[in-house]
């Protein structure tokens, strides 16, 4: 059959519609696995359990100790130290019997900023130059009581002069070491005294305990020259503070020995 070109082509038939595929399972692979690596566990855990069972015992150390040798004889002493023995007895008495005793051919001396041999804070910070700050330091940093002792002999118009003090500054100790501050402030200022001069010479059998003896001596117009010397030293929460004066030069053995006489009593 022939056809021309006026005549339409005929449309291929269409094809059915295909039915829609089910759903696609998902997780079974990575289940399987997961499955897998607990049993490989289990059978790892459950091999090595069988081979610590199998291995013999290992018998564990004696748990018997050496005898122990009791001391023979009494108990030792429960008595309770003197007051020789224990410092802190002796510190919290009365500090006035710590102080050196009067040498002989010496008189005791009235300090206006003493009274019965203490001396409270507000007369220590008056021998200070700058009396404001030093009650302010010696206030906050533990100051407890100072004992004081002085003497004097002989006269300026004979030249035979000499004047002692000692000072015992006791510090409250708990919290920090305030005597060991006071004690290096003090020594600090001495080597860089303009009368002093030099560094001091250590006093035997201290830690920190140092004498000076002044190079020139104090001098103002209208009064005599006076020589000086100072001793600085600390036995526990105790301070040792010497001053001494003459109206002759002093030799370093006055003030050493002077110093060892009264550390030997704290």
């Amino acid at each position: 059959m022939s056809l021309s070109l006026d005549t339409p082509v005929p449309e291929p038939p269409a094809q059915p519609p295909r039915p829609p595929r089910p759903p696609r399972r998902r997780g079974r692979t990575t289940l399987i696995i997961a499955t897998a690596a607990v049993l490989g566990v289990l059978a790892g855990a459950g091999a090595g359990y069988q081979i610590q069972y199998l291995r013999p015992d290992t018998p564990l150390p004696s748990l018997s100790q050496p005898k122990l040798k009791q001391p023979k004889g009494a108990a030792p002493s429960a008595e309770p130290l003197t007051a020789a023995q224990d410092t802190l007895v002796t510190y919290d008495s009365d500090l006035r019997k710590l102080l050196l005793k009067k040498p002989k051919g010496m008189k005791d001396v009235t300090d206006l900023s003493a009274s019965d041999g203490w001396m409270d804070l507000y007369g220590y910070a008056e021998t200070f130059k700058d009396e404001k700050y030093m009650f302010s330091e010696l206030n906050r940093n533990g100051f407890r009581r100072l004992a004081t002792a002085d003497w004097t002999s002989g006269s300026w118009e004979s030249y035979t002069y000499k004047y002692t003090e000692i000072r015992l500054i006791q510090f409250r100790d708990e919290t920090q070491m305030f005597a060991a501050d006071h004690l290096a402030d003090q020594q600090g200022y001495m080597s860089e005294s303009d009368y002093a001069g030099n560094h001091g010479k250590a006093i035997p059998g201290t830690d920190d305990g140092v004498t000076w003896v002044y190079n020139k001596p104090w001098t103002k117009a209208g009064y005599y020259d006076k020589y000086e010397a100072r001793a600085l030293a600390r036995h526990g929460n105790i301070v040792m503070d010497i001053w001494y004066s003459s109206s002759k030069p002093i030799s370093m053995k006055t003030i050493q020995s002077l110093a060892e006489r009264q550390l030997e009593r704290l």
